[in-house]
């Protein structure tokens, strides 16, 4: 059985000196030398992340460029970070064009500058889509000023990747401060935080219309849905409320996919097939932050049929990403 894989990661020496910068020296802090070989694992694209590969069974991997990606930094950062990571990736990808496929970095602070970006990755590279580290200082992309980035994948029937962040800093400082620094980032992070502000993120887009303006435009949240799931029957109620053209509940059902990215639970596997159905499900790991032999073990174990196993190990990203 084929699979593939859509949440993994990479990094390059000039985001670690830019906007990677304060991410990295959080990892180290907290991390050691874990963190340290995270890093070595991200930096590499080529023989040894090949052999990981395929020593955990992993036939193809969709790549992106890391947490924060390029969201919080000024426009003119933002465009020269995404070109060159861009660059390289679209490097890797030409030299291993079976096991590696692309989502390019957007300086989404610049939408026009972004729009060129993707129109030339998608034509001229093959990518396969963007990824879009949450907000950009703030902003959402309900916010009409990014709507021409949303434009142009819905244009280009490529999805939108829509990885977390962490909150605005107001809401840092009131929600999850008073705590040792390295307790604050990973409970505003990957510890709680950055899934809440990925479901408020696609709320924002759904009650702002954008799936109104752009009923084609497919987005794509990792862990399982970013809790989204579990509260899409209450999140029904509130559609009562609106004058959108669809429910909430649509939009989450036939604009949205969701991964794994390491989220190998069962039960929260269940609920999400439960409320979405299994055509919208579609393997990840996270790597190099999750376990490649774990995410594998956890997709064989799954309690679906044979078809519908396929359809999350391959079947489902081929569809969508063209693979």
């Amino acid at each position: 059985m084929r699979t593939i894989t859509l949440e993994e990661h990479f990094v390059t020496p000039a985001f670690l000196d830019g906007p990677g910068r304060e991410f990295r020296q959080n990892m180290l802090k907290s991390g050691g030398a874990r963190a340290e070989k995270i890093f070595e694992q991200l930096g590499d694209m080529s023989a040894r992340r090949l052999a990981e590969m395929d020593a955990a069974g992993i036939d193809m991997q969709v790549l992106s460029l890391n947490f924060p990606g390029t969201e919080q930094s000024e426009a003119a950062e933002a465009i020269a970070i995404a070109r060159d990571a861009n660059d390289i990736l679209a490097d890797a990808v030409k030299k291993n064009p079976t096991r590696f496929a692309g989502l390019a970095a957007l300086p989404t602070a610049a939408p026009d500058k972004a729009v060129e970006e993707l129109t030339h990755r998608i034509r001229q590279g093959g990518f396969k889509g963007a990824v879009i580290n949450g907000h950009n200082r703030g902003r959402y992309l309900d916010d009409q000023f990014y709507w021409p980035i949303l434009e142009c994948a819905e244009a280009f029937n490529v999805p939108i990747y829509l990885h977390p962040t962490l909150p605005p800093k107001g809401v840092m400082a009131a929600a999850y401060g008073g705590f040792p620094p390295d307790i604050s980032f990973l409970l505003a992070g990957p510890g709680w935080g950055w899934h809440i502000e990925t479901a408020t993120h696609v709320i924002r887009m759904m009650l702002g219309g954008v799936f109104d303006r752009y009923p084609k435009l497919q987005i794509v949240v990792g862990h399982m849905g970013e809790g989204l799931p579990f509260m899409l029957p209450r999140l029904e109620a509130l559609s009562r409320t609106t004058k959108l053209q669809r429910s909430l509940g649509d939009y989450l059902r036939q604009n949205v996919h969701y991964t794994f990215a390491g989220f190998n639970f069962t039960a929260t596997f269940l609920n999400l097939l439960l409320e979405v159905g299994v055509d919208r499900i579609m393997f990840s790991v996270d790597y190099p932050y999750g376990s490649m032999a774990e995410a594998h073990t956890f997709l064989k174990q799954l309690p679906v049929s044979a078809a519908d196993r396929a359809r999350i190990a391959h079947g489902n990203a081929e569809r969508l990403f063209g693979l």
